[in-house]
């Protein structure tokens, strides 16, 4: 590599470098100042945040390849990464206080946050099956650590072991398909692989298998079934910190490069991979859907939520086409922030003594002694249900069109009988909320040090609303230029 092109890659590459490097000094300054810092050092992420959004690209006129083709910056990276970024951003304000609650309070929260962060940027601007291999793998090592996070606490070690174990199962799946791929297309190169795999009149059945197996990974990254079983255990035995950052962040970047690979070295194979995107989706739908009228757990709940919602993305991702791409990048975004909001009233949710309820018999009257929490709980619900006139309703109609339009009628007559289901338990939290007895234990009002979190709920509660509408005209529009670096 000339000199030109290392520098011409150093500056296409700037948002990783300024996270690299951010986070070996976020990491030294707590490891001379303790634990202490924790506070300081999450405003020092997000300020290391803001620094790498000013160097996103996003105004190439096409695409900019840099380290000798194996990344990639266009529009669809810099979408993904400013919805990363501010995702990941939220989550590490809300956990200081909510960790020391736990005394679980240690300064490597931000960092472990900053290098999950960081290879998920390398995800989502990968150009070749190595590059999506390394940074699938540091999100994943970083994630496997905030997991288990709360180490006294069994359920906090029992998620981040079994979140291992599982995640090591459907790494070895993904790096076999990823040497299918590379034995019978020849290259690793997205391009490349696109081009061996375009003749319609030979299909290669060996790379065929192997995109099976690198959809399988890729499958698990985002919860969807049948890869699903690791997210109710996780996020109910996680902190919740961590499980706002798991639901947030990560799923964006996981299912942007699902988009990316689907699309650039897999499109010439629509019609095998549609088939197991559909699969997943409809399955994901109902199963997310059926098995959460069951669970007393909010955070358990919200892991079926979660699962649905990603059978609901997959559909967009089964149109296959750039309305398709734009409502699937469209539906990231609403979700983003409708989760953040969800998980910040749950950690507004606290006894006297500052343990966390996490209940649902513990929602009961909370309409009463505390409305404006219950309000807020409510319209994130409901949006997550996809009822008008929340703007939540957007993302599924965005999704269901797409559908449509591809002449998927049938998934998108699935898709909405599979959201009246979940309707189903989303509306028995409203009732919950405002028309059940108070609990015995009913939430404390929060502290002076919740104010961030309050203030971030109440932001997503009104961007969850009606009011939410008067952005969808740019928002549509930014989605619609990221998806369009696609075809």
């Amino acid at each position: 590599m000339s000199v030109d092109m290392l520098a011409a890659s150093v500056a296409i590459g700037a948002p990783e470098i300024v996270l690299a490097a951010g986070a070996m000094a976020l990491l030294m300054i707590g490891v001379f100042r303790g634990n202490e810092s924790l506070p300081g050092l999450s405003w020092g992420a997000v300020i290391l945040f803001a620094l790498a959004a000013l160097t996103i690209i996003d105004d190439a006129p096409d695409r900019l390849v840099a380290w000798n083709g194996l990344y990639v910056a266009d529009a669809l990276s810099a979408y993904l990464k400013m919805l990363i970024l501010a995702g990941a951003g939220a989550a590490v304000l809300m956990a200081p206080p909510a960790l020391r609650r736990l005394q679980a309070g240690r300064f490597e929260y931000p960092v472990l946050v900053v290098l999950a962060v960081l290879g998920m940027f390398v995800m989502v601007s990968a150009n070749n099956l190595i590059t999506l291999y390394l940074g699938l793998e540091l999100m994943s090592l970083s994630a496997y650590v905030l997991a288990a996070f709360h180490r006294d606490d069994a359920r906090s070690t029992e998620a981040g072991l079994k979140y291992f174990v599982l995640g090591a199962l459907s790494s070895g799946l993904l790096l076999y398909g990823v040497s299918l791929v590379y034995g019978f297309a020849g290259s690793t190169d997205f391009r490349q692989i696109a081009l061996a795999m375009a003749p319609a009149d030979e299909r290669n059945l060996g790379a065929l298998v192997g995109i099976v197996f690198v959809v399988a990974g890729l499958a698990f990254k985002v919860s969807a079934v049948p890869f699903h079983m690791w997210t109710p255990d996780v996020y109910e035995g996680a902190p919740t910190p961590v499980v706002a950052f798991f639901a947030a962040a990560p799923k964006v970047a996981a299912m942007g490069l699902f988009l990316r690979v689907a699309l650039e070295p897999f499109g010439g194979q629509l019609a095998d991979w549609r088939q197991i995107v559909i699969f997943m989706a409809i399955a994901s739908m109902f199963l997310g859907a059926v098995a959460a009228i069951g669970q007393t757990n909010i955070k358990r709940l919200l892991a079926y939520s979660s699962i649905n919602n990603i059978g609901f993305v997959l559909i967009g991702l089964a149109a296959a086409s750039p309305a398709g791409a734009s409502a699937v990048l469209l539906y990231l975004l609403i979700y983003l922030v409708m989760t953040l909001g969800a998980f910040a009233a749950v950690l507004s949710l606290a006894d006297a003594d500052g343990r966390p309820l996490e209940r649902l018999d513990d929602l009961a009257g909370l309409a009463r002694v505390r409305p404006w929490l219950a309000t807020a709980i409510a319209i994130f619900m409901l949006s997550l249900a996809g009822l008008p006139p929340l703007f939540g309703f957007m993302a599924k109609l965005a999704v269901f069109n797409a559908a449509v339009a591809a002449d998927l009628w049938l998934l998108a007559i699935l898709g909405v009988l599979a959201s009246v289901v979940a309707a189903y338990y989303y509306l028995r939290i409203v009732k919950i909320l405002f028309f059940d007895a108070p609990s015995a234990q009913l939430p404390a009002a929060p502290g002076r040090d919740m104010a961030v979190t309050g203030g971030l709920m109440a932001a997503a509660a009104l961007f969850s609303s009606p009011l939410g509408f008067l952005l969808l005209g740019p928002l549509s529009v930014a989605a619609a230029r990221a998806a369009g670096s696609l075809f």
